[in-house]
């Protein structure tokens, strides 16, 4: 059984429709695939819709959150996405994120960079603006040859030149509500130090005693020995770990399936949930 717990579409920073993403996930062999978009469930009708026969579908997004200073996201599965006090808190982060991408512009125009917030809202689409479609802008302007190369201190990494902070979740807050939604939290890629600065490991305890589900450990961004460490971690604070690609589409070079999560983590995931279901595909609309 192959799971994959991470992946994006054009609802918030992927290049794959909805749709597109789970007709991928089904010919890519994935049994499981999890959508977790930005901040946003806005692609979970379209995602139900297109659902292959023998593929299962588990809504849920990675939520902004920043704790010290430092950015992380939290991913949540199974909630409830109508949750009055949950939806208020994601509305908040993704209507926060326009005004950050102009001031992201802005910026890089005062750094003799032409781009646009036209150029920028284009690559967007529909999709919840963020700077992943300020780095595409860059690659396509020339100024850097790939989306992750926009992701440093000379452009768009934390603290960086063009960095333009955005309204972020308390993780404490952010599990609260993830919980109090009747979904299941797992911090994402929590040692992806190529993105930059990490919490400690002394938070994720904090995280772990308020209620913290799992931490995701593999992951593209974590080499061989910070995986060990976390599974290592993870054992001690009695958390779960999974695995996933965090798909983009052509956006990254991660491809479906390249990290996945163990089927009895999966069936935890599944019980732990209150807010919804599992989706199981019924041959979609192809």
């Amino acid at each position: 059984m192959r799971i994959d717990l991470h992946c994006h579409s054009t609802a918030s920073d992927g290049t794959d429709t909805p749709a597109e993403l789970v007709r991928k996930a089904g010919a890519a062999g994935l049994d499981v695939v999890a959508l977790t978009d930005h901040d946003t469930t806005r692609g979970y009708a379209e995602a139900i819709a297109a659902l292959p026969e023998g593929l299962t579908l588990v809504t849920g997004a990675e939520l902004s959150c920043r704790l010290d200073g430092v950015s992380m996201h939290m991913l949540a599965y199974l909630f409830d996405s109508e949750e009055p006090d949950l939806f208020a808190e994601r509305e908040l982060v993704r209507d926060d994120r326009v005004p950050r991408a102009r001031g992201m512009i802005a910026r890089l125009n005062e750094l003799g960079v032409p781009v646009t917030w036209e150029q920028v809202a284009r690559i967007a689409g529909d999709g919840s603006v963020g700077r992943p479609h300020v780095a595409t802008a860059l690659v396509e302007l020339g100024v850097v040859a790939t989306v992750s190369d926009a992701f440093t201190e000379q452009w768009l990494a934390d603290g960086g030149r063009a960095f333009v902070e955005k309204h972020e979740s308390d993780p404490f807050e952010a599990i609260r509500l993830i919980k109090g939604a009747g979904g299941v939290a797992v911090f994402a890629h929590p040692a992806a130090v190529k993105r930059g600065r990490t919490v400690p490991e002394s938070a994720i305890a904090e995280l772990a005693a308020a209620g913290l589900d799992g931490i995701e450990v593999d992951h593209m961004d974590h080499d061989p020995a910070t995986r060990a460490r976390l599974r290592g971690l993870a054992k001690e604070l009695g958390l779960l770990t999974t695995g996933s690609s965090d798909y983009h589409g052509s956006r990254k070079t991660c491809v479906l399936g390249e990290y996945t999560t163990d089927p009895e983590v999966y069936g935890e995931i599944t019980r732990r949930a209150t807010g919804a279901f599992p989706v199981p595909g019924a041959g979609g609309a192809r």
